[in-house]
């Protein structure tokens, strides 16, 4: 069950405590309500949608894992057999830029998409690995937990309230660590599908279904109760939170009865035949030997364009688990790769076609790359000092390569860049103030602790 919002007043919070219960009975959306007020925080300084162009969008395809940089984007063909691996290397349709052969796909679109070769940071973690990539500052002491806001936070705070219609930042399905909202506050969590995209049968999303046996006008009387209960407190509160969380709730009320939000989020509503080209997979197996269960992340990333186009500001997609250890070349040529190249380009192309790639900027990476020795166990280990990224739409030039790595794949070798300076470039796109500073304990601090945006890339 979602965890209330603290809003700072203890007496508040321990009638919360008391009467959740009740609520819940009463029907209260499962709660959902209430914590989706909780992560839909309008920004005090305006609400009003911008006039002209579409609103800018970011989709981030979360390869959670480390996909091997050597083995997909940065071939290494003339390196020995250890370093080189099991696959040989195609041409793209941009002479002198070679993908591995199994993205014959994503090769001929490569005009529209750009690969960043010489990314590097210093952690090997799962965990603090993510941090840093989603929020461009180190892990704390539980790297599970934000202890700085995450970007699609950062979006939220800042331009959340320019479509007030939907939720900012949307987790396709649930969070990982670091996309957490930290010192910002729930109000700037992102808002979670929880539902997965399956194979079959419909696409529900549980915030959107209203519990069984209650009807439409006892929701309305549920918030009419609510407000009541809310009022009774107000008195007694002289900080003025409770005042802002009402506000909070009254638009999260909104969005949860509006048919904008509930069209967004239906996943039917999609042509079989485009669901088709994103492709279907099996569900993910985490007891598998190779972790390889290839889940259906390809209609995730369906959702995330669905999302997009309805003006979500920034959505992740959880396309886990690229951490290939143990029979990793099997692992990709049987699912990860041939189902990576399908998704990937039927998104880019479903984007364009859409007129939607100008506004939409597709970052797709994971926490780390692989080692370059291949293992005894016939895959490669977390590897930090070097890897790379796919980036296309919005301001980024396709059918370019940036940066290189040396001949092994084991370091930069031309124009090193950090995850911060990707994290810059996407603030840029979407035109997020960095030099902005959030305060945490009395201390302000800044949206980015380094980077500048990617010239090469734009």
């Amino acid at each position: 069950m979602p965890q209330l919002p603290t809003v700072g007043c203890a007496d508040f919070q321990n009638s919360l405590r008391t009467n959740r219960r009740g609520f819940v009975k009463a029907g209260l959306l499962g709660a959902a309500g209430l914590s989706l007020s909780g992560l839909l925080k309008a920004d005090a300084r305006g609400a009003n949608s911008p006039t002209g162009d579409r609103l800018k969008s970011v989709i981030i395809l979360w390869m959670r894992g480390g996909p091997s940089h050597i083995d997909m984007w940065d071939p290494k063909p003339d390196a020995p057999a250890e370093f080189r691996g099991e696959f040989g290397t195609k041409p793209t349709a941009v002479p002198g830029i070679h993908l591995t052969d199994l993205l014959p796909e994503t090769g001929k679109i490569m005009k529209k998409w750009s690969i960043l070769r010489s990314l590097h940071h210093a952690d090997a973690g799962h965990s603090t690995g993510d941090q840093i990539c989603f929020t461009g500052y180190n892990a704390g002491s539980a790297p599970d937990e934000n202890i700085h806001p995450s970007i699609g936070s950062i979006v939220s705070k800042q331009i959340g309230h320019q479509n007030p219609k939907l939720p900012p930042y949307v987790m396709i399905p649930r969070q990982v660590p670091g996309t957490g909202a930290a010192y910002l506050g729930v109000a700037h969590k992102p808002f979670e599908t929880v539902a997965d995209p399956a194979n079959t049968g419909p696409f529900k999303l549980p915030n959107f279904e209203r519990p069984a046996g209650v009807s439409p006008e006892q929701i309305g009387d549920r918030r009419s109760l609510l407000k009541q209960f809310d009022t009774l407190k107000r008195e007694t509160d002289n900080s003025g939170q409770l005042a802002a969380m009402d506000r909070f709730q009254h638009r999260a009320w909104d969005i949860l009865t509006s048919n904008a939000a509930r069209d967004a989020f239906d996943l039917d509503k999609e042509p079989k035949d485009l669901r088709d080209k994103y492709g279907f997979g099996a569900a993910y197996d985490p007891k598998a030997s190779n972790r390889c269960g290839c889940p259906s992340w390809a209609q995730r990333m369906l959702l995330a364009r669905r999302l997009v186009e309805a003006g979500v500001r920034l959505v992740t997609v959880d396309l886990r688990w690229w951490d290939t250890h143990v029979k990793g070349f099997e692992s990709l040529r049987d699912g990860f790769l041939p189902r990576w190249d399908k998704a990937y380009t039927a998104l880019i192309n479903d984007l364009e076609e859409r007129g939607l790639l100008k506004s939409t900027l597709v970052l797709a990476w994971g926490e780390f790359g692989r080692t370059p020795k291949v293992n005894n166990d016939a895959g490669r280990d977390h590897y930090p000092n070097v890897f790379s990224a796919a980036l296309a739409g919005g301001p980024i030039v396709g059918g370019r390569a940036i940066g290189a790595s040396d001949e092994k794949g084991a370091f930069p070798k031309t124009l090193p860049r950090t995850p911060q300076d990707v994290l810059a470039t996407v603030y840029k796109h979407l035109e997020v103030d960095i030099n902005e500073s959030y305060t945490n304990n009395g201390r302000p601090i800044a949206v980015l602790p380094s980077g500048k945006p990617i010239e090469e890339l734009c």
